[in-house]
């Protein structure tokens, strides 16, 4: 049975590089590349495993925008309980704009991955004004893919290695609205055996009560065991209205003490709960 690594293509995209990252930090040899379209089918690819060998990658969070909202969504949502992250790790994002337009009056409509032209919005509004077509697509290694020669009125938002990987021409380079622009990714999993390095990171899942109080009684329990909370976001249940699905990021490997008794405390205040993984933090 041949091992899989799983991740948002196609080759060239953001997704791509941390892959090669995560293969080189974790010796991840002899591995067959699988790019898909969409977060979605990836984590639907997952729930289809019968290869404990087999990973994934997943963008989960940007440092202009936030949540990767597709990530968060679904991550809840892989079945086997066994499955984690296993690690992450950080790329720099540099945008360019790709086109075949020899110019920018040419220029009449821009695709990219969601998250792309957000972080690129100041500088399309700066060179187009309302003058332009925004236009979604699964990933900016797609995008850059999809152009051809024979249109020049579309453009996309990509990065320089797409652009030369499928020989397509670079109008502007360095557009991010903030040049300081990082996104961070998970590398997903069976984990062989846990194990603490003391620089862990914990992250879970948990939805609580719609009633006053009940997230800051998380919070609290998490200040009380004095447990260092890195990041956290919210999404709706899809479940009802006004119900929410809380992922949280805290310092710790859940098989320190401190940690296992501090999450036993948490499960007596909320509805549903998941450990999503253990693991040692990225550092440059």
């Amino acid at each position: 049975m041949e091992n899989e690594i799983y991740f948002l293509g196609p080759k060239t995209s953001y997704t791509d590089f941390a892959k090669e990252q995560f293969i080189k930090s974790f010796n991840l040899n002899g591995y067959i590349e699988k790019p898909m379209r969409t977060i979605t089918a990836v984590i639907s690819e997952i729930n289809n495993w019968n290869n404990k060998k087999n990973l994934a990658v997943l963008p989960i969070e940007n440092s202009i925008e936030g949540t990767v909202k597709e990530t968060i969504d679904n991550l809840s949502r892989i079945k086997d309980s066994e499955i984690k992250i296993l690690g992450e790790t950080v790329v720099s994002i540099e945008h360019c704009l790709i086109t075949y337009a020899k110019n920018f009056s040419q220029i009449k409509k821009i695709i990219s991955h969601p998250q792309a032209l957000s972080q690129c919005y100041d500088y399309i509004y700066t060179k187009f004004q309302d003058n332009i077509t925004l236009e979604s697509e699964s990933s900016t290694a797609n995008a850059v893919k999809s152009l051809s020669p024979e249109i020049t009125e579309i453009a996309a938002i990509g990065n320089k290695f797409s652009a030369n990987y499928y020989n397509k021409p670079m109008l502007d380079t360095n557009i991010n609205d903030e040049k300081f622009n990082q996104t961070r990714f998970i590398l997903i999993g069976y984990p062989e055996k846990q194990k603490i390095s003391n620089n862990d990171k914990t992250s879970i899942t948990f939805s609580t009560e719609n009633k006053s109080g009940t997230l800051c009684d998380i919070l609290t329990i998490l200040k009380n065991n004095n447990i260092n909370m890195t990041y956290i976001s919210s999404r709706p249940s899809r479940k009802s209205l006004g119900e929410y699905t809380f992922y949280i990021d805290f310092d710790g490997h859940i098989l320190e003490d401190k940690i296992s008794k501090t999450m036993f405390q948490v499960l007596q205040h909320v509805k549903t709960f998941k450990h999503l993984g253990s693991y040692p933090k990225y550092y440059d």
